[in-house]
């Protein structure tokens, strides 16, 4: 497993073996930090460390290992399911975002880790859900009025707000999506 943490002065540190610790200096660059067996407090305890030893390392370039890297999207599976997740939306006056997809659509496989990144960022203001249209009934398709895919929608008091329709590139469907979510949030 590795760690991915940005980092302006510092290029590699191998935390598996303490004795042998490189520092290069560069631009902006990552931080790879290979963990062999650590635990989580394990790696942010040796960061910490690091942190004390190197005055390169402030806390600034410490990176936040409390929170993932990424989200996972929750599935809705049918009607029903979309019925109660509006609905606890509704109560908590919080927007959701539910990506519209296919598992052969190569565009849609490709923007779902830009997605989960995303909802790491949002993760207290809005929540994020997929939906297959080949693994659900045609009800709910019809539902949120899906002609393409990917489609990534938000929604906010049980309504469909605004959309992306990403066939373009990703970086491109996620920098209007977060636009969307300014918009709304």
């Amino acid at each position: 497993m590795s760690i991915f943490a940005p980092n302006s002065h510092i290029l590699c540190r191998e935390i598996h073996n303490p004795h042998q610790q490189h520092w290069w200096g560069g631009g902006s660059c990552f931080v790879l930090v290979k963990s062999y067996g650590f635990s989580f407090d394990q790696r942010k305890d040796e960061w910490k460390k690091v942190a004390k030893r190197d005055s390169r390392v402030g806390a600034g370039f410490l990176p936040d290992l409390s929170r993932p890297a990424a989200m996972e999207m929750q599935p809705i599976e049918d009607c029903d399911q979309l019925d109660k997740i509006l609905d606890e939306a509704k109560q908590l006056s919080q927007p959701i975002i539910i990506d519209w997809m296919a598992s052969w659509c190569r565009k849609c496989i490709y923007l779902e880790p830009k997605l989960e990144k995303l909802a790491a960022e949002y993760d207290t203001k809005l929540r994020f859900f997929c939906v297959d249209v080949n693994k659900v009934p045609q009800a709910l398709v019809k539902r949120g009025n899906i002609t393409k895919m990917p489609t990534i929608q938000l929604w906010k008091d049980g309504e469909m707000k605004a959309q992306v329709i990403g066939g373009h590139k990703a970086w491109l469907v996620i920098e209007e999506v977060r636009q969307m979510i300014q918009n709304f949030v």
